[in-house]
């Protein structure tokens, strides 16, 4: 196991909760979807005496914090092939899966990677490298009709329309290349006294573009009820409203987009029973600690039979 400290990747959130909410067997067979640098994924490992832990990233940094074991196994993808790589492994069903969804700490402190607004960076915001669509792609090429639906969809910010113009005036003039760049550019269109809030939510937007993350996690979810068996757990720690929606309607009621189906006697049908009928959020004291959990939202399902 390598000996890399967790705190120079990734803070991780809600730490205990996540591990307690798994209920780990120690001969069970677990998966953490979100390795990073892997700090989760060791404590989950540690428990274990006889299980396996399944372990995925696309990032091609996160490979540098796995272990040799023969329990142990990396795959370096995207969890949206939770179910085909699995198969792979030769493991059909499991005791529990762990995402802790988003841009891990190293990512936003790494400003090359560009999903920082506080620096001068290439516009990427990449979590795989090998990605065809960076943010470059999606700033100076995207339509603007496009850019709107991506800005109110996926930054949730107001007056979408005129910051897709903005944006789009803008790069008639010059290729918008950097992330300082795009920042002078919202500048004039920034809610004032909120201009960094407002900066977060239009990279956020760009990110999700980017990664296909609300398309990623649709399809990660609706595989989760065919790979974990029955009395198995799902934990998934979301950061904004967008992936929590979906995560809670998933576990809630079945479906992604919160409708009902019922059987012939008004029992709703749905894979999942919530261990938690509402998020587990964190407190003041691990705010202050790490700021970047303030938006964190921890929610924990179980397999029905």
């Amino acid at each position: 196991m390598t000996t890399n400290s967790e705190n120079t990747y990734h803070v991780p959130v809600l730490f205990k909760e996540c591990l307690d909410g798994l209920a780990i067997n120690p001969k069970g067979v677990y998966v953490d979807v979100t390795f990073g640098g892997g700090g989760h994924s060791r404590a989950i490992f540690e428990q274990l005496v006889g299980g396996h832990l399944i372990a995925f990233d696309q990032d091609p940094d996160a490979r540098k914090n796995a272990w040799e074991h023969p329990n142990f196994h990396f795959v370096a993808g995207n969890f949206s092939y939770l179910k085909n790589n699995l198969r792979l492994l030769g493991f059909s069903k499991v005791d529990g899966i762990l995402a802790d969804l988003g841009v891990s700490s190293y990512q936003f402190d790494k400003p090359e990677r560009g999903f920082s607004i506080r620096s001068d960076q290439p516009l990427d915001m990449r979590m795989n490298p090998q990605n065809p669509i960076s943010a470059f792609h999606i700033v100076n090429e995207m339509e603007e009709r496009e850019l709107l639906i991506v800005l109110a969809k996926y930054g949730e910010v107001k007056s979408p329309g005129r910051i897709a113009n903005r944006i789009c005036m803008e790069r008639q003039k010059r290729t918008i290349k950097t992330t300082g760049q795009l920042v002078e550019i919202l500048h004039e269109v920034s809610p004032w006294k909120k201009e960094n809030q407002f900066l977060a939510q239009v990279f956020q937007a760009i990110r999700i573009a980017v990664n296909n993350e609300v398309e990623v996690l649709e399809q990660f979810l609706e595989q989760t009820s065919d790979v974990l068996k029955p009395g198995g757990r799902l934990v998934v720690m979301s950061y904004h409203s967008l992936e929590d929606r979906l995560v809670k309607n998933y576990m809630k009621r079945g479906h992604l987009d919160g409708s009902i189906e019922k059987d012939f006697y008004g029992n709703v049908l749905k894979p999942f029973t919530e261990i938690t009928r509402k998020p587990i959020l964190p407190n003041e004291e691990e705010i202050a600690r790490n700021p970047r959990s303030r938006s964190a939202k921890l929610r924990i399902a179980e397999r029905g039979e």
